[in-house]
């Protein structure tokens, strides 16, 4: 019945009749009862639109739960895509050409010297370093922490183990040490060599190669490597050392210190572990020299922060990217070209995948790149359970101590126990450069085959993890795999999670879709995909991929498209008599109105119930604007374009704004039932729950409902009527109520 119909019929008194005034016909017969039972959207066909209501107006609905903690989820996921899409470093990833095996990467994350390649190893071989080598690591080298100790170590023991992470200078040290200990004792006629393979020195009896020399031994990187050192094996070496009159310098990193670590310690060899030096130090003197001239340090400085050099050397502390930025300085080379180079996230990533393949480092890296910035504790027990899932099982568990590894495989990790707000907490992972994270996530995902599918199920399980920080980062790490290529990402697990029965996996869907679609590579297959769903049929599959859609619009994809957004939300609205996406929508409308895009979404609304009937697109739509004017606001940091009252409905505490198209919405609503039956509880909460809480609530809604009653209609003896009851409530009388009855 039309608006100019139902206006037609007699009018109702004023003063508190027995029965209120309306505009629909009275029914003649009862309805028929029906048992109450939950909101079921997981059968086929059609859902009852008494189902679809009851599930919007309880508290205690299927998901209702779920989809408020869903919205905080989804206010973090915003802030981590947010920083990942920002670029503010001027760095970039370029994932379309990051795995094409025709592209070269330079420098980087590599681990050997300032000299490129190291010579081919030959058992027992060893070469002399030339006077020019010399030159380049003692002319201008930077002592660090503890060196005057190390060196009379080195004298009185013979042999030394210098560990230290990656980085750190090890191999300038142990020259420089070689040199000066060889000074001290009077020149050594066989000078300095580097042992080719240091595996040699493991064999039983062995000799130094030449007697009074200096020798420099690296050892590999990791437990394989450092295995044989122990400290029986090298207490046998620096006897042999003494006995020739030589000195030996073994260099490694945190493997080779446990193996050189003996519980009494009482070995006959020296130690010293190398804390890393400031790269800056290192640039400086490699410039400047050791007495540079005034002025010189800070026209230096000044060339280091205009080219961002300064930032690169902080996200890549090793001495190595010191020197190689100095050697371009001093070339007269282009500095921000060689910062770039340097910065690159991809070159960075790359180089480190294909040192490190152990299950330990790939799982640490992966669980920080999912779940970066949050505690140590966090991520190391995801990376425990990533590494389960890389591994055979073992008897017990393993020993995984990732944060004594950090420094040594992890150098782009970092430990960092300022929070959030600045306040000190916990330790928190984070990487050193702006876009590790995302850089890690793709490569792994695009490179490591066989590991793809233990990945994704653990990714999965973390979407169900109880903390809602934890679930948000996964579902935005999701997103981030999306990048690497949508149409796999899409059909291999986005489309089974946004159709899953599991509520935590759907709203995973929806935030991943989001992240993919804020790019613009990818955002028309993104918005083409949801359109899709948006359209699908009633089967519970295809409802739940519809409510995906309207909960995936309601976030990153509404706030920059939301015309877009309401298109998808009156697709998957107007299924005629299924009514099982209504809670969907009415969820993605109220989101988008916390997302500031109230005017799109209310326009909207009065689009679709400007026909003022009770056919099933009216009732939907209003149905969803009540929902909205009841759910209480709860600012979140990503709210950029929103402000309101803690505690009250957006649209309350924004009035006068939108007040037009509130006023039209709340008069359609309140005029005919169903939609009358939760509107004018909805109502009565604005005026006795929510006025008082809200600056000027009551004159708001004086203001608000004086509209109202000036409308054609009944709308005036509609609310005077109700006022009245309200203001003489026997149980609950409502002052507020009365005041607005004689405002009104």
């Amino acid at each position: 019945m039309s608006e100019e119909a139902l206006a037609s019929r007699p009018p109702v008194g004023t003063s508190a009749p027995d029965s209120e005034p309306t505009d629909t016909a009275p029914s003649t017969e009862e309805p028929p009862k029906r048992e109450s039972r939950p909101f079921d959207e997981e059968h086929d066909g059609p859902i009852s639109e008494s189902d679809a209501l009851r599930s919007l107006t309880s508290d205690t609905g299927h998901d209702s739960a779920e989809r408020s903690e869903a919205r905080r989820a989804s206010a973090i996921a915003d802030l981590i895509s947010a920083r990942l899409n920002a670029d503010t470093s001027g760095t970039r990833i370029g994932t379309l050409a990051l795995f094409n095996e025709t592209v070269s990467f330079g420098g980087g994350f590599h681990t050997g010297g300032s000299h490129g390649t190291k010579a081919p190893r030959r058992a027992g071989a060893f070469a002399a370093l030339t006077s020019s080598e010399l030159d380049e690591y003692t002319e201008l080298f930077v002592q660090p922490d503890g060196y005057d100790t190390a060196l009379e170590d080195l004298c009185e023991q013979a042999l030394l183990v210098l560990t230290g992470p990656p980085g750190s200078g090890r191999t300038a040290t142990a020259v420089n040490l070689l040199s000066e200990a060889s000074a001290l004792s009077g020149p050594q006629e066989g000078g300095c060599h580097r042992l080719l393979d240091p595996s040699v020195l493991t064999e039983s009896g062995w000799e130094p190669p030449a007697k009074n020399c200096g020798y420099l031994a690296e050892v590999d990187e990791g437990p394989a490597g450092a295995r044989d050192f122990g400290v029986r094996q090298l207490t046998s070496l620096a006897a042999a050392l003494r006995a020739a009159d030589c000195r030996l310098i073994l260099t490694g990193g945190h493997d080779l210190a446990l193996a050189a670590t003996s519980a009494s310690g009482s070995e006959t060899f020296a130690r010293h572990t190398l804390a890393p030096l400031d790269p800056l130090t290192i640039l400086e003197r490699r410039v400047l020299g050791h007495a540079p001239e005034p002025g010189a340090r800070a026209r230096l400085h000044a060339l280091l922060r205009a080219d961002n050099a300064r930032s690169a050397l902080r996200e890549q502390p090793a001495a190595r990217h010191a020197v190689r930025l100095a050697s371009v300085i001093t070339a007269e080379g282009d500095l921000a070209a060689a910062v770039a180079a340097l910065r690159d996230p991809s070159d960075q990533v790359r180089s480190w995948f294909q040192q490190h393949r152990a299950p330990e480092a790939v799982a640490f890296a992966l669980a920080a790149a999912v779940l970066e910035e949050s505690s140590y504790l966090t991520v190391a027990e995801a990376a425990v359970k990533l590494h389960t899932a890389l591994t055979p099982p073992e008897p017990a568990p393993p020993d995984l101590r990732f944060a004594d590894r950090l420094g040594h495989e992890q150098q782009w990790i970092r430990l960092d126990s300022t929070g959030p707000l600045g306040a000190s907490g916990p330790p928190r992972v984070r990487f050193r450069g702006a876009l590790l994270s995302q850089a890690v996530l793709v490569h792994a995902w695009s490179t490591l085959d066989g590991r793809r599918e233990a990945f994704l199920e653990w990714l999965r399980r973390l979407l169900g993890h109880r903390d809602l920080e934890v679930r948000a980062r996964a579902s935005v790490a999701a997103g981030v795999l999306a990048w690497a290529d949508h149409h796999y990402a899409v059909y291999r697990f986005l489309t089974g999670w946004a159709g899953s029965t599991s509520w935590p996996q759907r709203h995973a869907a929806a935030t991943a879709l989001g992240v993919a679609g804020s790019r613009p590579e990818s955002a028309e297959a993104i918005w083409a995909l949801l359109d899709e769903w948006a359209r699908g049929g009633s089967t519970a599959y295809q409802r739940r991929l519809a409510g995906t859609a309207a909960n995936a619009v309601g976030g990153i994809l509404g706030r920059t498209a939301p015309d877009r957004a309401v298109d998808v939300l009156r697709s998957a609205l107007d299924r005629g008599d299924d009514w099982g996406t209504l809670p969907s929508v009415a969820w993605g409308g109220v989101r988008l109105i916390h997302q500031g895009q109230a005017p799109a979404l209310l326009e909207a609304y009065l689009d679709w119930s400007a026909s003022k009937d009770l056919s099933p697109m009216v009732v939907k739509t209003l149905s969803a604007f009540v929902f909205a004017v009841s759910r209480p606001y709860e600012r979140l940091p990503t709210d950029t374009k929103a402000s309101g009252v803690a505690g009250v409905p957006l649209l309350l505490s924004s009035l006068p704004e939108h007040s037009e198209q509130v006023a039209e919405l709340w008069a359609r609503a309140l005029a005919r039932r169903p939609v009358q039956d939760s509107a004018l509880p909805a109502l009565r909460e604005w005026i006795d729950t929510y006025a008082p809480l809200c600056p000027d609530g009551l004159t708001r809604i004086a203001a608000l409902l004086t509209d109202v009653a000036s409308r054609p209609g009944k709308h005036r003896e509609r609310l005077l009527w109700w006022l009245d009851k309200w203001a003489a409530d026997r149980d609950r009388p409502s002052a507020n109520a009365a005041w607005l009855r004689r405002h009104i």
